[in-house]
């Protein structure tokens, strides 16, 4: 019932908002004679906040079009490969029509990045992969809404989860020969599970697992996301947050845990830090900081934008990870997509590099939690094995911002370069092929030889990686 006076209540806001909006603009437009009045600015900002607080947030773009390599313009395409009914893999091709360029992205590691599905999509890690593209070929799981999946696509579990992602990782190796994983937050445990299923059924598994401030051992410094868990029972969950989609979509009777739950939750956490942002947000614009207020529309825009996640994944991984402890404990079995038990064992991993990142001032996940996998990973070398904490950050400081660019990115980059071997894979030939054949082109251009139809049709292609 709460979810449909949620959507009635949003329903009713609405109208107002889009009226905010459009006052906002009449009180800011300079050729408005509403905007000669006194205080015309104020009010401007006002109706503006009033539009913001009220509108309804929809999953953004990643929108990541062009990004600068030493100096030279690359041109990202943003398309899906695999589509789930839970999640798709994501993949962001480079193009560019400089061979030097070409030849240097041709042979670079292939990284797929598991985003959390924790109340937030997928975008929220824009700055990790806008990063990642400097020196690798990225993938990423783009989770979908669950109220969003009819109810004919069946439920989605945690052992789902562990699923896929061992199913996007093949599915890479069958393109390169292999990859390397990277998981930020709550993925960390799924891929560590995927993982080490793969290890102990003898398959080929990634180069490197990067892990960023997951729970693998919750029990360690716990935060308050950790105590709810544990204050509340399985059934307390179960009863009071778990609602079904209502009528006007098209996961419509699918329990789930709805996003504004999980983003009321978020906001609870710092209310004040909330408070104090839209009221200088406020501020920027009376004063006319437009870079300022923009930051900060970027910002909400993705932290108010939050979907749905199917009861049954939501409620395992509140039993798994943060009340039984399986994966630390030994204790957790997983559903194959053929029906059969399989035990998760990491110790069985071998022959990958394994790195762990922390925020020293992480409330999420708490130090020591994921520096627990390597206590997990016996079987790693000590030399193949990394952790990382920053210094001054928090959660999303480590993969996003500043600290990630300048601090973390560096560490992760290098960690995986030194467990990327020379051969390149299938499709990494076939590009260095394609640039071979682009930068002859060019250089008889440059020396004014006729180029011929074929030439100009392998131009026009523009090989990426």
């Amino acid at each position: 019932m709460l979810y449909h006076l949620y959507e009635a209540q949003r329903a009713l806001i609405e109208p107002f908002s889009d009226f905010a909006a459009v006052a906002a603009k009449l009180f800011a437009t300079p050729t408005s004679p509403l905007a000669q009045t006194p205080f015309s600015q104020r009010i401007a900002a006002a109706y503006d906040l009033l539009h913001r607080l009220g509108k309804d947030y929809e999953k953004p773009e990643f929108g990541i079009r062009t990004i600068d390599i030493e100096g030279v313009s690359v041109a990202i395409h943003e398309r899906v490969e695999i589509d789930k009914p839970f999640c798709q893999l994501r993949r962001f091709k480079r193009y560019a029509d400089d061979p030097a360029t070409l030849l240097r992205l041709k042979d670079q590691p292939v990284v797929l990045i598991v985003a959390p599905l924790s109340g937030h999509y997928a975008t929220l890690l824009r700055d990790t992969v806008r990063t990642m593209l400097r020196d690798h070929k990225v993938y990423i799981t783009d989770w979908k809404n669950a109220r969003m999946v009819p109810l004919s696509e069946g439920d989605f579990h945690l052992d789902d989860y562990v699923n896929y992602v061992q199913e996007f990782i093949r599915y890479l190796q069958g393109q390169y020969g292999n990859c390397h994983v990277m998981s930020v937050c709550q993925p960390t445990v799924p891929v560590l599970a995927a993982v080490s299923l793969m290890a102990s059924r003898g398959e080929k598994i990634p180069l490197s697992m990067t892990m960023m401030g997951g729970p693998i051992d919750a029990r360690r410094s716990p935060t308050a996301v950790n105590n709810l868990a544990l204050q509340r029972s399985y059934e307390w969950f179960e009863n009071n947050v778990i609602y079904r989609v209502p009528a006007g979509f098209p996961g419509e009777g699918r329990r789930v845990y709805p996003g504004f739950l999980q983003h009321a939750g978020f906001i609870a956490m710092n209310p004040d830090r909330h408070v104090n942002s839209h009221y200088d947000y406020f501020q920027h614009l009376i004063q006319g900081d437009n870079e300022s207020a923009e930051a900060h529309r970027q910002f909400y825009d993705e932290y108010n934008a939050v979907l749905d996640m199917d009861a049954n994944y939501y409620l395992e991984t509140i039993r798994t990870v943060f009340q039984e402890f399986k994966l630390v404990h030994g204790t957790w079995d997983v559903r194959s997509p053929d029906g059969r038990l399989e035990r998760v064992r990491p110790q069985d991993i071998r022959g990958t590099g394994l790195l762990t990142v922390e925020g020293e001032l992480d409330d999420i996940s708490g130090s020591g939690q994921t520096r627990a996998a390597h206590d997990l990973c016996t079987g790693i070398e000590s030399q193949h094995r990394h952790h990382f904490e920053v210094e001054g950050a928090g959660h999303y400081g480590i993969f996003s911002g500043r600290r990630w660019r300048e601090k973390v990115y560096p560490v992760v980059r290098d960690f995986i370069r030194r467990h990327q071997p020379a051969a390149a894979g299938p499709d990494d030939a076939q590009a260095g092929d394609e640039a071979e054949l682009l930068a002859a082109a060019i250089e008889r251009d440059r020396r004014g030889a006729a180029v011929g139809p074929a030439a100009n049709r392998r131009r026009r292609r523009q090989p990426g990686a």
